[in-house]
């Protein structure tokens, strides 16, 4: 059997395990391990298995995932996120659907301490939702709002996801880190104008909140707050700097996050413990798919696969354009029912030789992708976001009322991909500052 057909069964077995649920580290991991049994034998097998998973895990810059999860975690369990909504509420509350537009930038503020769009919608989807419903707020709005933000946690800095791709592409993973943070910042304005318009023209999704908020209010909220927005731009000005590694930066926002909780007196052993647990968890999740992912990769790259895909695509005279709209297609289908950072893994083998023939900016390239996988995180019937709002608001809010109301958020969406791929300087230009400084 040619290595170009094994690896095309090797995926297609990948997606039947998927399909039944297996979970995607086992899925990827089972299949790696059988494909090069078949391909190169027992020992080769063994030996890619044990030499590969060591060197990836041991990665210098993959320290820096359980640092800014930490420091993720620490910032959420000392309940920074809350007051962040807190003031958002207070300074935005006046405006057409002033709670979700509040919602939206406290998203996008939180996001820039948790890395991760999934526990960006757990985390404001307890806070938000409760206080927009109960101001008399449209469900489908109120839901909706919450799952889209929380997407802004796959591109705003510190992105779990750049920092794979970087991995995994060999870019440099502060250059990725850099080049998410204006289109992470253009989709929150975008949510927010989209908000306001909506709510402007048609009142009855979102009625004006008769509450009197001061300005001695207003700068008051900012004193639980100020140290987060400082935390982060702590963080991206070293790197943007060049002072320090995506690494270094992550250590210094997690020591800072302890001197901050500690300093505002919200530190505590219970704070400490509950951050560490979910550190560890969440790290281990992330590096057992990673290995998977990597031992995917090493049997698709020995069977020839991803190459043979890259020549037809040369031979077939396929467009940048096309490739793009054609990838975009797929990892928005996808991202519909699996995990983002499994999608992420699985596609990168085949689709990067497709890219790099192409021509395209690998650093742009990495903000693409993410954006992509972002929509299908919101993409119905199966957007993962939805089935997470839905979960933390019990029986408050319908599944199909969540996913009518993301259907404006999906517009949105498609709107910001069409702009970044028009003017790529958007991602690209804080990069390129920072290699010319």
């Amino acid at each position: 059997m040619a290595p170009e057909t094994v690896g095309m069964i090797g995926v297609a077995a990948l997606l039947v395990l998927l399909a039944l649920r297996v979970p995607i580290g086992v899925a990827l991991g089972g299949v790696a391990m059988c494909g090069l049994y078949y391909l190169r034998g027992f020992g080769a097998m063994l030996g890619s298995a044990q030499s590969m998973s060591f060197a990836f895990v041991t990665s210098w810059e993959l320290s820096a995932i359980p640092l800014f999860i930490l420091m993720g975690a620490i910032s959420f369990n000392a309940g920074l996120a809350a007051s962040i909504y807190r003031a958002a509420r207070l300074w935005l509350s006046g405006l057409p659907g002033g709670l979700a537009v509040a919602t939206n930038f406290a998203s996008a503020g939180f996001a820039a301490a948790s890395g991760s769009s999934l526990a960006t919608a757990a985390a404001m989807g307890r806070l938000a939702i409760p206080e927009m419903l109960k101001a008399g707020y449209q469900p489908g709005l109120s839901s909706a709002v919450v799952a889209a933000s929380g997407t802004l946690g796959s591109m705003i800095p510190p992105s779990i996801m750049l920092v794979l791709y970087g991995l995994f592409a060999q870019q440099p993973v502060g250059q990725l880190l850099l080049a998410g943070i204006l289109p992470g910042l253009f989709t929150a304005l975008v949510y927010g104008v989209l908000i306001i318009g909506r709510c402007y023209f048609d009142k009855s999704l979102a009625p004006p909140i008769d509450e009197s908020v001061t300005w001695r209010q207003r700068w008051s909220v900012l004193g639980e707050v100020w140290p987060l927005p400082l935390l982060i731009m702590a963080v991206v000005g070293v790197i943007y700097a060049g002072i320090a590694t995506a690494t270094e930066a992550a250590a210094i926002g997690c020591i800072a996050s302890v001197i901050i909780a500690a300093g505002m007196q919200r530190l505590s052993f219970r704070v400490l413990r509950d951050s560490l647990v979910e550190s560890v968890r969440s790290t281990g999740m992330i590096f057992f798919i990673a290995v998977g992912a990597t031992l995917f990769t090493r049997f698709l790259a020995l069977s020839g696969l991803p190459f043979m895909v890259a020549d037809l695509a040369a031979d077939s005279g396929t467009s940048p354009l096309m490739l793009m709209l054609t990838a975009g297609a797929i990892y928005i289908v996808l991202g519909m029912f699996l995990d983002p950072l499994g999608l992420l893994l699985l596609t990168l083998p085949i689709f990067l030789p497709l890219f790099q023939d192409a021509g395209f900016d690998m650093i742009w390239i990495g903000i693409m992708v993410v954006k992509f996988i972002e929509i299908g995180l919101i993409t119905p019937p199966l957007g993962l976001n939805a089935f997470v709002v839905k979960g933390t608001v019990g029986d408050l809010v319908e599944l199909n009322t969540i996913f009518k109301g993301l259907t404006w958020f999906f517009a949105a969406e498609i709107f910001v991909v069409v702009v970044l791929y028009a003017f790529p300087q958007i991602a690209l230009w804080l990069p390129q500052m920072s290699s010319a400084g």
